[in-house]
């Protein structure tokens, strides 16, 4: 009798769990292995990655020129460049072992071509204005930090403040462009005070629920330079019965193994 054994495909780290993630994550073209950064792969992530994507897919009338501001694992570059073709995108990250490992995801997937990872600071990038800026940015400023420095500047906002990171949205965008950006829903008052300070607006807001009968968490941002009337909707990640919603599966179906 032959034994067939099949490797279950790992699980993301849920947000707001503290436990050890598995080193890599499976996706159906490609593989996120994160266990040189301080910010793994999460459900929350996974599903910004494919909204971006959808988002972006769009858009048609967008160039074709890319910035992902703290790359981490390049796990939204990847999931971007999977729905886009032709576009060409630069990936930015201060951490040095993350932008390596970053590196190692991007050359392994069939993506690399649309991908250059940077290790550097993005307050010191200087390479013109991009079409679509989106970033999976720092959450926790002013709460009690991490002992571990790359944790703090990957969690706690140490290296790029809410504020910063949108005024260089703001001079890196193209008067016609849009940002995408994952915010906690607890920081929206800041967010809607930066927009205005900077003179962005909101296109579309997606509140994010962790389950249809949970408090929302989690807010997706769409904007750009161009006032238009903001499209307000919301999303949950699981359903009463603990699966997956249709709206997530619908975005996550091509990417998910298992979906």
């Amino acid at each position: 009798m032959r034994l067939l054994i099949c490797r279950p495909q790992p699980v993301p780290e849920q947000s707001g769990v503290d436990r050890m993630p598995n080193p890599y994550f499976q996706f159906k073209q490609f593989t996120v292995y994160h266990d040189r950064c301080a910010m793994k792969v999460t459900t929350d992530a996974c599903l910004f990655g494919a909204w971006c994507a959808a988002e972006s897919q769009r858009s048609t009338s967008i160039g074709q020129r890319f910035l992902d501001i703290g790359t981490g694992t390049g796990l939204l570059s990847l999931m971007v460049a999977q729905k886009n073709n032709g576009i060409q995108i630069d990936a930015i990250e201060i951490d040095k072992e993350a932008a390596m490992q970053a590196t190692d995801n991007v050359k392994a997937s069939p993506f690399a071509a649309a991908i250059t990872v940077h290790h550097c600071d993005i307050t010191n990038w200087e390479k013109g204005a991009y079409d679509i800026i989106f970033s999976n940015p720092p959450f926790y400023e002013k709460e009690i930090p991490s002992t571990q420095q790359g944790k703090n500047v990957a969690h706690h906002g140490e290296g790029l403040r809410l504020e910063s990171l949108f005024d260089i949205i703001k001079a890196k965008l193209t008067d016609t462009g849009l940002f995408y950006l994952l915010l906690p829903y607890k920081r929206r008052h800041d967010i809607d005070k930066q927009l205005q300070q900077t003179g962005l607006f909101l296109e579309k807001l997606v509140v994010v629920h962790p389950a249809v009968e949970n408090a929302p968490f989690r807010l997706l941002l769409k904007g750009g330079k161009r006032l238009t009337p903001t499209q307000n909707e919301s999303l949950s990640i699981y359903d009463a019965a603990r699966a997956y919603t249709p709206e997530f599966v619908s975005l996550l179906k091509d990417y998910y193994l298992y979906l």
